[in-house]
């Protein structure tokens, strides 16, 4: 078991924007599923993404469609519920930004790829300092990116991560690898020649996992030792 320091109160309230954050967007999440789900009903279906809820909401909102009478106010509350928590959301975020940009430690975070505002607060804000690891796999294991070992007969055998650890820092680290995987994959190339190398040998979800396991190995080493990453140059 590792011990981390307490927090002290600025660090607690920093933290708690995060917290809050999480509440909101899983509300929203909750909130766009059950519109989902009540529109289905009627044969009304959207494509998935946040960016195609606004046609079920022109659909709730257009007498036209559709949608019995009964139905519609209830759908209406629904949509009321939607806007205000998007409205929330967008408050946090802004408040982010401008942690994102007063926070030196989070400027030299944001310089790895994959890592924006939101997750270099986040990492300011949620992981211990950096003296508190070794190295850089201590902290990635504090987050619950590296595989368990299952070991019989002499053999090692390395299984799936163990998400034992922070998870509102592991989430984002997956979700910024998760979009640096896809952009490569996208435009059939990549600055970093480990993860061109990864993505030829590998299948897509495993390259998300190894991705972020080595963005939180990067985090803990700007953090401990300061400075700014570079991404290797691709061989000739």
């Amino acid at each position: 078991m590792r011990f981390v320091a307490v927090k002290n109160e600025e660090q607690q309230a920093a933290a708690m924007v995060f917290r809050v954050r999480d509440l909101v967007i899983r509300q929203r999440t909750q909130t766009i599923n059950a519109i989902r789900g009540h529109l289905a009903e009627f044969g009304l279906v959207a494509a998935q993404g946040l960016f195609h809820v606004a046609k079920l909401v022109a659909a709730i909102e257009d007498k036209d469609t559709a949608i019995p009478e009964a139905a519609r106010p209830i759908l209406c509350l629904l949509v009321a519920q939607l806007r205000s928590l998007d409205e929330k959301a967008a408050v946090l975020d802004r408040e982010i930004a401008r942690r994102a940009k007063e926070d030196a430690e989070a400027k030299r975070l944001m310089t790895i790829p994959g890592i924006g505002p939101i997750t270099a607060t986040a990492l300011a804000a949620l992981a211990p300092s950096g003296q508190t690891f070794k190295r850089g796999r201590d902290f990635a294991a504090w987050l619950g990116l590296t595989p368990l070992q299952r070991s019989s007969g002499g053999k090692q055998k390395l299984g799936e991560t163990s998400r034992m650890g922070e998870r509102t820092l592991r989430r984002l680290l997956i979700i910024g690898a998760s979009a640096t995987v896809r952009w490569a994959m996208r435009k059939g190339s990549t600055a970093d020649p480990w993860l061109s190398r990864m993505l030829e040998r590998k299948p897509p979800m495993l390259v998300i996992v190894a991705l972020a396991n080595k963005t939180a190995r990067i985090v803990w080493a700007l953090m401990a030792k300061g400075g700014t990453h570079r991404t290797p140059a691709l061989e000739a």
